[in-house]
């Protein structure tokens, strides 16, 4: 049988556009995905559980992606939101599920930014909502007014874990990060391993420990120009290799 490049499913945002909703995934998520990957991103529309299992068949790997919006705090048990904050319930109706499916399933799995907020409340954790006014903490979000180059250029540092898997791919024990979220891990979730730490001790890493394929998630964006950072095509290429693993074992 001809060898495929694996296909990763990307879950969309719900957007309403002009007076239409559509379905959407950032263009630089994409581009991780067919680059630096290497292999073929498909969209999957924020559709619930209707399709989950028909989805899964045929994945090689799941991406969760960043996002405007933020979990539902019901889903967490956290208090309402200030009136105002941007949700999407299919998102999380879709997402939440589908990221305990697909690591019970055994396919790789990476999470950025609020898809790590994701994981982390699919396991069971909470989230800060408003990370700059929890104590001790640092204010974590980027400048509006800043060109968008700067939002994600570098932030800060955070610690890799000794033994980690983001420790073996940087080959060193700290990187620095871009920094672009409000909200981060308040408790984190069963079966979730740190991975990384900020300066102020907010994890920005973590693994699923005893995941039978790769399921990592990190709050920074790693996709940003992700072919020109050494660090962040590691992580991708390391990602593609596993959904690889997945399709070759799957066709044989």
């Amino acid at each position: 049988m001809r060898s495929r490049k694996p296909i990763i499913g990307i879950p969309a945002d719900r957007r309403l556009l002009d007076s239409h909703w559509f379905h959407c995934v950032g263009e630089k998520y994409l581009a991780a995905i067919a680059g630096p990957a290497d292999a073929v991103p498909v969209v999957v529309p924020a559709l619930g559980e209707a399709h989950m299992g028909q989805w899964l068949e045929c994945f090689d790997g799941v991406l969760f992606t960043g996002s405007h919006s933020n979990v539902e705090p019901h889903r967490y048990r956290g208090e309402a939101s200030e009136p105002g904050t941007w949700h999407d319930p299919e998102r999380d109706a879709t997402t939440l599920p589908m990221i305990l499916a697909a690591v019970d399933a055994g396919l790789p799995v990476l999470g950025i930014c609020r898809g790590f907020q994701e994981m982390n409340v699919a396991f069971g954790g909470s989230l800060w909502q408003k990370v700059h006014e929890a104590p001790g903490l640092s204010d974590h979000r980027e400048r509006k007014d800043d060109p968008v180059d700067l939002q994600y250029g570098p932030a800060h540092e955070v610690q890799l874990v000794e033994g980690g898997l983001l420790r073996r791919l940087a080959g060193q024990g700290s990187v620095r990060v871009n920094s672009l979220h409000g909200q981060g891990v308040q408790r984190l979730g069963d079966r979730l391993v740190v991975e990384a730490v900020a300066p102020d001790g907010l994890v920005e890493a973590f693994r699923v420990e005893g995941a039978a394929g790769f399921a990592l998630a990190v709050q920074w964006h790693p996709e940003w120009k992700a072919a020109e950072n050494e660090f962040s095509t590691a992580l991708f290429a390391a990602f593609g290799a596993a959904a690889r693993e997945r399709s070759r074992g799957v066709q044989s």
